[in-house]
């Protein structure tokens, strides 16, 4: 039976280094695992133990389609409390993941064959989440003078529909200030392209805090996610702020494609949203992760790093050492026993010579991978 040409998207890379390194853990290995973006910290212990209450109470059964009210009204508080923003909660879509928002995104803004730009490097699944909506995606290379994030310079002339950007990025952890990502929304609406705001390393930063599209307009969609700063990564819940007026037409999207969000899963980030103390000693911990690497990895040879702002990762320019990440990837999973992510997964042209460099897992596995890297790097170099 032959499959759809919507189908025929590429493969998520780390996911693939990911399967390897499990592979090779299942064999007796031990690996250091560098290569995906997933803290190395539980749920919010609170988010558990509300959510044993819950079960407890009752049965779980399927929520409203946009979410529970008092977790999309507690996601509305948070706004306030991060950014003095006053958000109707109306206006939150809870969702299964960030990934499902993105589904939701696409499909109430852009019709079939519209042309949705994204900064390259950056993360795989837009380019392959649109391919599927029959969409087509943009490249837009974002230089290193502008610290790997566009600038409305990069998009005059191309054509398109839409833009999404990320700030916290992935896999540069670079941000946005207020002015350059209020001179982004100003040249979309300028020129009637939507806008999408990938926001979901915010709280994940280590000198000024990121700044929300919601501060500058309410003429976007944002886009959040419990994963990262809440870490609840297999727990797939997400949400996004759309526009008033769009409101019921995300709705009804998404009480078809989704029923709902996952009702545990709800329970547990309503509770998660109250764990300031406990999310603050993660946050304290990849900053010292962020510490050691920025330390460590010139010791391996690594040596041009991106200098990230915020997320979990460091973005490194290996064409002094590769011209391909993908096997260069797989030779340090073989040989030192370190899992990373090659570039290509982030940039289809310049991503031959990048790798990319996760964090977020506990401090001593940093300090055992570095080691590792350290050691394996300084035999390559005599060999070479």
């Amino acid at each position: 039976m032959q499959v759809s040409r919507r189908a025929l998207v590429d493969p998520f890379i780390v996911m693939d280094v990911m399967e390897k390194a499990r592979a090779l853990e299942a064999s007796g290995r031990s690996i250091i695992h560098m290569e995906v973006g997933q803290p190395g910290t539980p749920a919010p212990k609170g988010a558990l133990s509300g959510l044993t209450a819950a079960m407890q109470a009752g049965p779980l059964g399927y929520t409203v389609a946009l979410g529970l009210p008092e977790l999309r009204a507690g996601i509305a508080a948070l706004y306030k409390r991060w950014y003095g923003v006053d958000l109707n909660p109306d206006r939150v879509v809870v969702t299964a993941g960030s990934s499902a928002a993105f589904l939701l995104a696409f499909t109430a803004l852009f019709d079939a064959g519209d042309r949705v730009a994204l900064g390259e490097p950056g993360y795989p699944s837009y380019r392959q989440i649109l391919k599927a909506l029959s969409l087509t995606a943009v490249g837009i290379p974002a230089s290193e003078e502008n610290r790997l994030q566009p600038v409305p310079a990069d998009l005059e002339g191309v054509e398109m529909q839409g833009l999404i950007v990320a700030s916290p990025g992935n896999p540069s952890g670079t941000m946005l200030s207020h002015r350059a990502l209020s001179d982004l929304i100003a040249h979309c609406d300028q020129r009637g392209i939507k806008f999408v705001s990938d926001e979901i390393y915010h709280g994940l930063h280590y000198g000024d805090r990121a700044v929300s599209a919601l501060e500058i307009t309410d003429n976007a969609y944002v886009i959040n996610s419990f994963s990262k700063y809440f870490s609840m990564t297999g727990w797939r819940i997400g949400w996004m702020v759309v526009p008033e007026d769009h409101i019921r037409v995300v709705e009804r999207l998404a009480q078809n494609m989704f029923i709902c969000p996952p009702h545990a899963s709800q329970v547990a980030a309503l509770h998660a949203l109250d764990c300031i103390d406990e999310l603050e000693a993660n946050r304290a911990v990849y900053a010292e992760n962020r510490r050691l690497m920025l330390e460590g990895l010139p010791k391996a040879g690594f040596t041009r790093l991106a200098p990230p702002d915020g997320a979990f990762y460091i973005y490194a320019d290996v064409s002094d050492l590769t011209e391909n990440s993908l096997d260069f990837a797989a030779e340090l999973l073989e040989q030192a026993g370190v899992a990373v992510t090659p570039g290509l997964d982030f940039d289809p042209v310049r991503g031959a010579r990048r790798l990319r460099f996760s964090y977020a897992r506990a401090t001593a596995d940093i300090e055992e991978g570095l080691r590792r890297l350290q050691a394996y790097m300084a035999m390559r170099g005599t060999k070479g």
